[in-house]
């Protein structure tokens, strides 16, 4: 075995490996970019080595570096994560050549992976389905009739050159596919000058559902069951969970043998994920295959009891599998959430900056622990205090939960991002929890089309609706009683000026237009029980009872006998006086107050915000790396003015209406914050 291994990668994945090395006794070496100089990774490790500066192009990306690095320490092997050289062939094959192991396949096996052609031949020549089509020009809409019924409708009519939407049709029978044929011929000459059309199979209602195998250098390979991908955003996994709510017994045994055979036909080693798209009716075809380590990868250790990074380095040190297909385990549900540093209610903008408070639910399960399952457990390399820098992706932790069943599961992951405190930045938690309560989530009656079907304006506050709004009053006013009565206890008070406890309040929500709600509540003390009160709000009447401290963000406790967990806290950037109180995704703002003092707060007159709409704002942390107008220039509506880079992400600013540009405000190169103004119009 390996007595020191380098991990050529950053953030959560670093610290995930690191997790399985020192349980397995094997010292660790992190690399880093000068971005990262105070990253968790570097502090976990053994040793740590400098790359370069902050762009990965310059560090985590360099080949040579990171050989440099290996031979320099000493380390005898190289794990190298997922994205960056995870995949790269050129790489793996360096480190076998200067003697170092590779932590992962080997590189012809991650050449004829890496390849969609090739990878398309070889799965059909180990008898994978690949999705059925006709890959040569057709002639006539006669003879695309003709092929069409030979795949099977529907198909999907396409243009070789399309694009944007243009030469593209389904068709679902016969008079469709003729009709659809010449339209998309008409399409492609007129917009392309190539008319060249093909016809695939259309896979409906498409789920996005992958098969976890590993295999060993003495030929064995077990698959290690499924996971369901489908809820993504942008092509990007936003939830996966273990087992897949949809498929069923036989088609899990059918993809399993179909990836374990493509896997062979590659003499794969390592951990390797197979992607499959299943249709409505369970029919599934191979989509590629990922020659690493999945970001998802936690939720089959759940329901496996396997440590996957584990198993990676005992099959790079060329040790045998030690356990055979039939005793793969499927026990409970999994589900993992993607905590990223972006703003859901700004169209998940990056959000970069200090983690002024970090503190994620109560772990009950662990990385590299299989002992300890049906709990919490959150991957992250980030902490309290540290800095989340622009130049890598936004993933800053994975939210992992196991439970008996699906039921059980999704409410354990509920009430984890309750009590998850992200601050500082924004975090895309209220959008994890509004999918985690969609009622088409919870029944499994979901496709790859979920996201962008049902958010396709964007996400708002009110896509996340409380289905008790008044729990959450009735829990503002129960934390003021209870600061109320704490006050009152307070000695030196002057008699007959002490503060008065109290038992009818008035709850203002507030609203960013001014537009405020008012609802008067009544808070009893509950006898019999201490830290208790019967809280009533309009005709609903709720017993609450919270061991939770005034100063605590995170509050639990019980209503009408069941547990909740919420977050709270006093003041907020409109509002110092304010009571914020964040539940299920859903915010309230608001002010707990006597009822004289709300008549006299509706009085208050409203101040609009600022007229702002001559000017064109940052909407994130990030580098101003283009302003594309300079003064006097006139612009029109739609008209690019200006690229933010952040999180490997280019985001490009247009023009909001036409106008005439009078001051440029910021320079490029320069790092914006929110809302910095970078370019002004003539009002």
């Amino acid at each position: 075995m390996f007595k020191k291994i380098l991990i050529a990668n950053r953030g959560e994945i670093a610290c995930r490996v690191i997790a399985t090395a020192r349980k397995m006794g094997i010292a660790t070496v992190a690399v880093y970019s000068e971005a990262d100089n105070e990253a968790r990774h570097v502090r976990l490790a053994d040793e740590a080595v400098l790359l370069g500066p902050a762009p990965s192009r310059e560090s985590y990306l360099v080949a040579d570096k990171i050989i440099a690095a290996a031979k320099a320490t000493g380390a005898e092997a190289i794990h190298p994560g997922y994205g960056f050289l995870s995949e790269n062939e050129a790489f793996a094959q360096r480190c076998e050549e200067e003697g170092i192991a590779f932590i992962g396949p080997k590189a012809h096996s991650i050449a004829a992976m890496g390849d969609k052609i090739a990878s398309k031949k070889l799965a059909n020549a180990a008898q994978v389905n690949t999705i059925p089509g006709y890959n040569d020009p057709i002639a006539n809409a006669e003879a695309a009739v003709g092929i069409a019924q030979g795949i099977g409708y529907p198909v999907m009519i396409k243009a070789s050159a399309g694009g944007g939407g243009k030469g593209l049709r389904v068709a679902f029978n016969d008079k469709e596919a003729f009709e659809g044929f010449t339209a998309c011929q008409n399409e492609a000459r007129n917009s392309f000058g190539d008319d060249r059309i093909f016809i695939e199979k259309f896979v409906e209602q498409p789920r996005h559902i992958e098969i976890q195998i590993l295999g060993d250098s003495h030929g064995n390979v077990v698959y290690l069951n499924e996971r369901e991908c489908s809820i993504q955003r942008r092509h990007q996994k936003v939830i996966e969970e273990a087992p897949s709510p949809f498929i069923s017994d036989a088609t899990r045994q059918a993809m399993g043998e179909q990836a374990v055979a493509l896997a062979k036909a590659v003499q794969y080693q390592s951990a390797g994920t197979v992607e499959f798209v299943v249709g409505k009716d369970q029919d599934f075809y191979f989509l590629e295959m990922n020659t690493r380590l999945q970001v998802e990868h936690p939720v089959t250790e759940c329901i496996t009891g396997l440590d996957l990074v584990e198993q990676m380095i005992r099959v790079a040190a060329g040790e045998k599998l030690t356990f055979t297909q039939a005793e793969v385990k499927r026990e409970g549900w999994a589900i993992e959430c993607r905590i990223n540093a972006e703003d859901p209610f700004r169209n998940f903008l990056p959000s970069t900056g200090r983690l002024v408070r970090f503190t994620p639910p109560k772990e009950s399960m662990w990385q590299a622990d299989t002992d300890h399952r049906y709990g919490v457990r959150v991957d992250t390399g980030v902490f309290e205090g540290g800095e989340i820098p622009m130049f890598y992706d936004s993933m800053i932790a994975k939210l992992i939960v196991h439970g008996k069943d699906r039921d059980e599961a999704i409410a354990k992951m509920r009430e984890a991002l309750n009590g998850f405190v992200i601050r500082g930045i924004n975090s895309n938690i209220p959008f994890q929890a509004a999918l985690l309560a969609h009622p088409e989530f919870v029944s499994g009656n979901f496709n790859t089309g979920f996201i962008a079907h049902h958010y396709a304006g964007g996400f708002r506050a009110e896509d996340v609706p409380h289905d008790d709004q008044d729990f959450l009053v009735a829990l503002a006013a129960f934390v003021r009683r209870k600061s109320r009565e704490r006050a009152s206890g307070i000695s030196g008070q002057l008699p007959g000026y002490g503060v008065q406890v109290g038992k009818d309040y008035t709850v203002i929500s507030l609203d960013m237009e001014g537009n405020h709600s008012y609802t008067r509540v009544h808070v009893d003390e509950f006898t019999g029980e201490p830290g208790s009160a019967l809280v009533q709000v309009g005709d609903k009447r709720y017993k609450m009872s919270s061991p939770s401290r005034l100063n605590d963000v995170v509050v639990t406790g019980e209503v009408d006998g069941q547990p909740f967990t919420a977050q709270l806290e006093r003041g907020s950037v409109k509002n110092p006086l304010a009571l914020v109180v964040q539940h299920n995704g859903t915010k309230l703002e608001c002010m707990v107050v006597s009822p004289r003092m709300a008549e006299l707060y509706r009085q208050m007159p409203y101040k609009a915000a600022p007229d702002l709409s001559q000017f064109v704002l940052s909407p994130m942390p990030g580098l101003l790396v283009e302003v594309a107008v300079k003064p006097g220039q006139k612009v029109q509506a739609g008209e690019r003015v200006a690229v933010i880079e952040a999180m490997k992400m280019e985001n490009v600013l247009f023009a909001a209406a036409d106008g005439v540009v009078a001051k440029v405000l910021a320079t490029k190169g320069e790092s914006l914050v929110v809302d910095q103004a970078i370019v002004e119009f003539e009002q």
